[in-house]
Order: C-alpha cells, then structure tokens, then sequence
C-alpha cells in the first residue's frame, strides 16, 4: 500500500500520513498510514469491499478513550464525519442515530423529544459508534440498556442490522468483529419531561465536573472496575495519585485518569499505565485490564 492507486476509489477523503495525536484527546501518537472519512454508508462499504482483505482497519471516533501508539496506526483508520452526526426521532420514545453523533447530540435530542433514559450519553466523551463497540456506560447505566439495533458495515463491506441481543455484551465489551464499523444505532428511552431531563443531565454534568480533570488532555476512565473494586481506589490505595512517566502523570483529582501533561508521548503514557497496574498487583494483588483502548505499533 504504497500510493494511493492501491486502494479503491472513494467519494469522500483518503489521506496518506495523516496524523492523529490532533484528533484524539491525549495529543500525543503516531499518524494514520490512511485515514478515510467516507460520504456515507454506501461509500463506506464499497470502499471495504474492494480493499485488500489483509489490511486492517480501525475506526476511530472522538478518540477519548484511546492511545495511539508513537509509531502510528497501519492500514486504514475510518473516521465518521458530519454526513454519520444525524439524530432524528423514530417514534415516541426512540432515536435513530448515526455512528458519528455525539453523546451530547444523543442525549439533548431526546430531552428535547421528552425521551427520558438516555441522560448518561450526556457523560460519555464519544460518539454512538464507540458507545455501541465497547458498551459505553456511567452513573448505572450502560448501552445495553438503551440499545435496540445497530447497523454496522463489516470488514467484508457486507452492511447488516444487529439487535443488541447478537453482540455479546458484557462490561465494556461487545463481541463485534475487528474492522467493522458501526454506521448507526437505534436507542430507545421512556416518555419523560423534558425540565426534569434536562435537570437529570446538569446533575450528572455537575458531578463530572467536580470530580474528573475534564480540561486535561486525558483518555477518560483508564482502567476497568474490578468485580467488587473501584479502579481509582485500588490505584490511590497503591500510592499511584500524582505519579509521573516522562510528561504522562497520573490525575491527583482522579486517579483512574492519566494525563499528559504537556509533552508526553504514547510510550510515557501507556509505561505510566502499566507501571500503575504493577504497582495495583503488588498491592492488593488484583490486576486492572486496561479500558482505554491501545492501537498502532510502538516507534
């Protein structure tokens, strides 16, 4: 894949070399070998059938809850533009979303159609395609609770419509195949007021605010609770709160947040990560899994 007429044509845009520390929140990693951001479902889908089965491909969001690794990203990451942000009203209680739509988009939409439910996308730094592949939750609720159907366009181009019964979800885990794309996803709430909507969503906002580092550059929630456990306890119990890699550092209003704080690099990040979950396994003997996703080659 070394010029351009090795891929198939396209009707949005394709860049070679496109870097990707700009278009994920920790600022920092390698760039794209390609990053596609098709015109729409059907481009999307033609594109991957016609491209070599032996690249791979990722797609990618806002990219809050992801490292890009210092050495980039091989093959073709697809990002989903304004044409995949739409969010319309199915009927009284449910919202037909596209993959690229915000949280934020999501959840004032159905305050606005008095659909209540829906409140904690408001929390959630992503788009409606993360939520559906890693089962985006917070404050008790996660997508499955929410999720009716999603239409995803697999690695094969193939575009098909899974109910949330087919995708296996478990906590911040769902079993969809590596390289497809979710292009849409149907949610449904429950009739609500719209006053008492909006008060839910300046509470959960409130709460986000006090409590997460919210104007840093961070990746969200680093690491997954543990059956029983609270991942920031566990790493504060384990004198991580303010540790430091190189420019990564670990929040000291929020432990399970790692920062970088000016000039880190992926590496520093993910070694403060790993050096936080050997730290954890030391000393309480639990291991954290990582939630924040990992992607690319090291440099």
């Amino acid at each position: 894949m070394t010029a351009t007429a090795a891929l198939p044509p396209v009707r949005g845009s394709i860049r070679p070399d496109a870097p990707l520390a700009p278009l994920v929140w920790f600022k920092a990693g390698g760039a794209a070998q390609w990053l596609f951001e098709p015109q729409d479902a059907d481009d999307l889908s033609a594109f991957l059938r016609d491209l070599d089965p032996a690249i791979p491909v990722m797609a990618l969001g806002l990219g809050s809850n992801l490292i890009v690794r210092d050495g980039g990203v091989p093959g073709v990451v697809v990002r989903l533009g304004k044409a995949f942000a739409r969010v319309e009203q199915a009927d009284a209680t449910a919202l037909v979303c596209g993959g690229g739509a915000s949280g934020i988009l999501v959840s004032s939409t159905a305050r606005d159609a008095g659909i209540a439910g829906l409140e904690f996308l408001r929390s959630i730094p992503g788009t409606v395609g993360g939520f559906v592949r890693m089962n985006g939750g917070a404050y008790g609720r996660e997508t499955r609770d929410i999720l009716v159907e999603a239409q995803v366009v697999l690695r094969s181009g193939e575009r098909v419509t899974l109910p949330v019964a087919d995708l296996g979800y478990t906590y911040r885990h769902s079993t969809l195949p590596a390289g497809a794309v979710v292009v849409g996803a149907t949610f449904r709430g429950h009739p609500g007021d719209p006053a008492a909507i909006q008060a839910e969503m300046d509470r959960i906002a409130a709460a986000r605010e006090e409590s997460q580092p919210l104007r840093s550059k961070t990746g969200g929630s680093t690491f997954k609770n543990p059956d029983g456990h609270r991942a920031w306890a566990l790493v504060d119990e384990a004198g991580c709160r303010g540790l430091r890699v190189g420019g990564a550092q670990v929040s000291e209003k929020h432990t399970n947040f790692l920062l970088n704080t000016g000039d880190a690099t992926s590496a520093d990040i993910e070694a403060l990560g790993e050096e936080v979950r050997r730290r954890v396994r030391e000393k309480s003997g639990i291991e954290l899994e990582w939630e924040i996703q990992r992607v690319g080659v090291a440099k």
